[in-house]
């Protein structure tokens, strides 16, 4: 009589070490089957002489994702992607950034865009995305400065929402200032600290100028609660000690005498050499 079969289960296989009938791991297949659907998104949209995605394939990538090829999430997806040269994005900066997206389809891309956003907003990761912003639109061998027509765009792309005053009034000084034709990354990195650390509702009020500003405060706290974390010194605190960039100076400067009030004398009154040591390059 043959010995009775136990009616005890066997435990489950353990996954990591299943094994096909070629040999190699589930999981292993699994990873070279995601990979290869990234490739194949990538072949999709890739100039195939180049080998890389060009502007053109970018065109097309933003036509099939629904958004605009100017939109800030396309520049955040250069960012995650760590890509070089603008405009193009390398098989290699492909596969690493959509494999750090978690994403191996176009569906699935367009879902992750709303979580890069959230990505970028974090104070860890904002400042490194603001940086590469201005390294992306370095496009000739060592060059070390952007032009201001650009560099206006580029501020109303990664900064206009969060700071939307600041942003519009020092687009505008830029725009019609006749001293600098061209913008370093020191300038760049001041722009920054200057929206987050100046009130430009505080500036109006200074300069009596005719401003809604319950309407732009209700605006933030309803639509950009996180911008209204922010402390903002009043306009008194602009220390003329500090090292701000001269040109940020001129804006203060220019901004209150273009919006008199007779306030506040200490940055109308501080005496500056012709260059800041914040402007490396000559002025143009």
């Amino acid at each position: 009589m043959p010995p009775r079969a136990s009616k005890r289960k066997s435990a489950p296989p353990n996954s990591s070490s299943v094994t096909s009938s070629d040999g190699r791991s589930v999981s292993s297949k699994a990873k070279i089957k995601g990979l290869e659907k990234i490739d194949r998104l990538f072949n999709t949209y890739a100039n195939s002489s180049l080998g890389m995605i060009d502007p053109e394939g970018i065109e097309a990538l933003c036509s099939d994702l629904g958004v605009d090829y100017t939109d800030v999430r396309i520049l955040m997806l250069a960012w995650k992607l760590k890509a070089e040269k603008q405009g193009y994005f390398t098989q290699d900066e492909w596969q690493t950034g959509l494999k750090a997206l978690g994403v191996d389809s176009l569906s699935k891309l367009k879902k992750a865009l709303s979580d890069l956003e959230k990505e970028v907003e974090k104070p860890s990761n904002y400042e490194d995305f603001y940086t590469y912003a201005f390294r992306y639109c370095l496009t000739e061998e060592k060059q070390k400065s952007v032009d201001i027509e650009s560099i206006c765009e580029l501020l109303n792309l990664v900064l206009g929402v969060q700071f939307r005053p600041q942003i519009d009034s020092l687009i505008e000084y830029l725009k019609v200032q006749n001293d600098y034709k061209v913008i370093n990354s020191d300038q760049w990195i001041n722009f920054l600290r200057f929206c987050k650390e100046v009130n430009l509702l505080e500036m109006y009020k200074f300069a009596n100028f005719n401003f809604p500003f319950a309407a732009i405060t209700q605006y933030h706290k309803i639509f950009f609660p996180s911008a209204l974390e922010i402390s903002f010194p009043d306009l008194e605190n602009y220390d003329a000690t500090q090292a701000w960039p001269l040109i940020l100076d001129n804006y203060i400067a220019d901004f209150i005498r273009t919006r008199p009030c007779g306030k506040p004398n200490h940055i109308l009154k501080r005496p500056r050499k012709l260059q800041s040591s914040f402007t490396k390059n000559p002025r143009s």
